[in-house]
C-alpha cells in the first residue's frame, strides 16, 4: 500500500512529535486502519516531504514523530498561474483540483460580467476555505511538496488593473494557437472566463493589459475543461511535461 501523505499546518523537523489534525487523524485511524508503528508522510508546503511514524491512533488522539526530512521539490522550469472566472459548485472544484495536479503555482478566482456565481463577504470566505481544502487534497494526492497560492477572489476589472507580466487569454475567436507563440519567460498567467465567457469589453481590457489571445482548437470547451487542456499543452510545450 502506498504510504499515506498528510498535510499539516505546522513547522516540521526531524525528532518533532505532534498531534495530527482531526480530519487527517480520522482518515488514518478509521479509514486506513493504521496504528502505532505505521509509516506516514507529512508535508506543510515548505517544499519537502517528512518521513514520520505513528505513535498511536485512536480516541486518545493520533500522534506522530517526524523521523527525517526529504529532498526539496525542484523548482519548475515555468511558473504557471491560473486566473479563472468563478463557476458553479463542482465545476470550480474540478478546475482547481486538476490545475493543482498539473502544476500551477497559483490560482486567482475572478468575478466577471457573465459570472453566474455571486458571493457576499461571508459566503466568499467560506468558499475560499473550501477551495483551499480542494487545493490541499490535490497536493496530498499528487505528491506536490509546495502549496500553490490561492488568492482572494477579485472582480476581473480590478485584477486586470494590477496585472503584470506575460499572460495568455483563452479566446475561441483568437487567430493564434499556442504552437504559434514564442516560449515565455519563467512566469506565465493563463486567463479563462466563467461559464458564459468574457464580454467583448472584458476581452478588450485583457488585451490592453498585455494578455495575448489564443485558441485551443475548433471546439468550444467548458469552463472547467478549457484551462486544463491549455495547462497540459503549455506544460508539454514549455514546462515540466516536456
Amino acid at each position: 500500500m502506498r504510504t499515506p501523505r498528510v498535510y499539516v499546518d505546522s513547522p516540521l523537523a526531524a525528532g518533532r512529535t505532534l498531534e495530527l489534525p482531526g480530519d487527517a487523524a480520522a482518515h488514518l485511524a478509521r479509514v486506513l486502519r493504521l496504528g502505532a508503528g505505521d509509516a506516514v508522510i507529512l508535508f506543510n508546503g515548505d517544499g519537502r516531504d517528512y518521513a514520520a511514524r505513528l505513535l498511536g491512533a485512536g480516541r486518545q488522539g493520533t500522534r506522530v514523530v517526524v523521523e527525517a526530512a526529504g529532498e526539496p521539490e525542484p523548482a519548475p522550469p515555468l511558473r504557471l498561474h491560473l486566473a479563472i472566472g468563478v463557476s458553479r459548485g463542482e465545476r470550480m472544484d474540478f478546475a482547481i483540483q486538476k490545475a493543482v495536479e498539473l502544476g500551477v503555482a497559483g490560482v486567482q478566482p475572478l468575478f466577471a460580467e457573465r459570472s453566474v456565481v455571486r458571493l457576499d463577504a461571508a459566503r466568499g470566505e467560506r468558499r475560499a476555505a473550501h477551495w483551499r481544502g480542494v487545493l490541499v487534497a490535490a497536493c496530498e494526492q499528487s505528491g506536490r511538496r509546495r502549496l500553490p497560492v490561492l488568492h482572494p477572489p477579485l472582480p476581473l476589472v480590478a485584477w486586470l488593473s494590477g496585472a503584470s507580466g506575460a499572460g495568455l487569454l483563452l479566446d475561441p475567436g483568437a487567430d493564434r494557437s499556442l504552437a504559434d507563440l514564442p516560449a515565455p519567460g519563467s512566469d506565465l498567467t493563463l486567463l479563462v472566463g466563467p461559464e458564459g465567457g468574457l464580454s467583448p469589453e472584458e476581452r478588450a481590457r485583457a488585451l490592453q493589459a498585455g494578455f495575448a489571445g489564443v485558441r485551443l482548437g475548433p471546439r468550444i470547451l467548458r469552463t472547467e475543461t478549457a484551462p486544463l487542456a491549455a495547462l497540459a499543452a503549455i506544460q508539454a510545450l514549455w514546462g515540466d511535461l516536456r
